[in-house]
């Protein structure tokens, strides 16, 4: 697995800090993106939380994510959280180490009392010593919330900077770009009141290898709560590793509903990935769980068909510059906006989201402004099937027959690729193995790099044969 050592800056630590009336809680930023360009310390906003020990545990469990290894426990983990402004809320999104849990806790307007909300993204330092005072806040402290630092500190501060070294394999990054790519397919399956949420939740596994090794679990809605089912049937939603919702232990007695969102299935369909939603006072916790606990987000390959594709990756340029941080951006006012058909503006949409540009909101159905402060190249840069895809279009391997393209692989090998009703099958062990459950193998995903040039090539003739007439 690629690793590489980000350092990433803060003028001082997050500190909670008791002041005369009520406390202080002072979240430091690092280098971000903001409409004004990058700034090294950027400030999103200061006010006050309408309710302090709920958001402190919220807070909490985004971190426990970034924290935390669902999967191969031994190994460290560890990843300052995500802090963006959306000018209406602030999202704090983290992904945990073995890149099979997305956390996103999105503090809403009612949550936010007395101050604006800026607009920008950046790392926030969560270190040990501020969760501990943390998980000691009273139900009745007021709490001063400050997102970056203090205007005077802005300008007088001086000295050295609070430097980490945060080790970022790049498989994690791959990872916040397939998140949003399968959560854009997920629906409401069921919304459980607070009694019936906190019983069915508590009554989960807590975690430990013998919980793990279960497989994948079902469960359909049944009256208020979820029964377990033994199999994929129509309605259900699968639980997938269920010890990895432990982080939402955290915020249970502040639940008023628990949502559950995940794809259609048929019978006997295989496990997926599901979103669970606590809904809180001014607030919501979302864990995104990938389809098992050894499987991670980065291996899902949803976003290879965007990322293969020059013409979304114009659109994606042009999409881009009418982003504003938008916490909920609108494909038909986009499709207006740009003058594309709304199904080129949802593949632009994907390709963002593969360098951090956006993330998918499962409670709104929408996409949201962010730009993840990592470098936006590496996601395409290290994706072997993409890679190989590449490096097989180039060495002229693919031969295109109608509906049929043959592949020679680099070990003289030919593989088939058949186009039935727009998915592309292949002869090769991937596809026998997942059958496309994992994005397309880089046989097809050549054929459709061929099929996408020729198809170019073919309007441009046009276009040079029209302006001939």
């Amino acid at each position: 697995m690629t690793r590489s050592l980000q350092a990433v800056a803060y003028r001082r630590p997050s500190v909670l800090e008791s002041a005369a009336g009520g406390q202080l809680l002072g979240l430091e930023t690092s280098r971000g993106a903001t409409p004004t360009g990058v700034k090294d310390h950027p400030q999103f906003f200061a006010g006050f939380l309408t309710s302090p020990q709920v958001a402190s545990a919220a807070l909490l469990a985004v971190a426990d994510v970034a924290a935390a290894r669902y999967y191969q426990q031994q190994l460290r983990a560890s990843l300052d959280p995500v802090v963006t402004g959306n000018g209406d809320r602030l999202r704090f999104e983290s992904f945990s180490g073995c890149c099979g849990v997305y956390a996103r806790l999105d503090v809403l307007e009612p949550g936010l009392d007395g101050g604006e909300v800026g607009h920008g993204t950046t790392n926030v330092d969560v270190n040990n010593p501020l969760r501990e005072a943390l998980s000691r806040i009273g139900s009745d402290d007021p709490l001063h919330l400050r997102v970056g630092p203090e205007e005077l500190a802005v300008t007088t501060l001086d000295g050295p900077v609070v430097e980490k070294k945060v080790p970022l394999p790049d498989r994690w990054l791959r990872g916040f770009a397939e998140a949003q790519v399968i959560a854009a397919g997920f629906d409401l399956r069921a919304e459980l009141p607070a009694a019936d949420a906190v019983r069915f939740l508590r009554a989960l596994p807590r975690g430990g290898a013998r919980a793990a090794s279960t497989g994948p679990r079902w469960v359909v809605p049944s009256g208020n709560t979820l029964r377990p089912t033994t199999r994929a049937v129509p309605g259900a939603v699968c639980l997938p590793g269920p010890e990895r919702l432990i982080a939402l232990q955290r915020v249970l007695r502040h639940a008023t509903a628990l949502r559950v969102y995940g794809p259609a299935v048929t019978g006997g369909a295989a496990a997926t990935a599901s979103a669970w939603e606590v809904v809180l006072p001014g607030m919501r916790l979302t864990l995104t769980l990938s389809p098992d606990s050894s499987r991670g987000f980065s291996g899902e390959g949803g976003v290879l068909d965007a990322l293969a594709t020059d013409e979304a990756a114009e659109d994606a340029e042009l999409i881009s510059v009418l982003l504003a941080w938008e916490p909920r951006v609108d494909v038909a006012d986009l499709a207006s906006a740009s003058g594309l058909t709304p199904e080129r503006v949802r593949a632009a949409l994907i390709r963002l989201g593969t360098s951090g540009r956006v993330g998918y909101d499962t409670a709104e159905a929408a996409y949201f402004h962010r730009e993840l402060p990592y470098d936006a190249e590496r996601v395409e840069r290290h994706n072997p099937r993409l890679r190989s895809a590449r490096a097989l279009v180039a060495a002229g391997a693919v031969a295109l027959d109608g509906a049929l393209g043959t592949v020679t692989a680099e070990d003289g090998h030919v593989h088939r690729v058949r186009d039935e009703a727009g998915v592309l099958s292949c002869s090769c062990l991937w596809w026998a193995k997942y059958r496309g459950g994992r994005g397309p193998c880089k046989h097809a995903l050549a054929v459709r790099m061929v099929r996408r040039g020729d198809a170019a090539a073919e309007r441009d003739m046009a276009r040079v044969e029209a302006d001939a007439r």
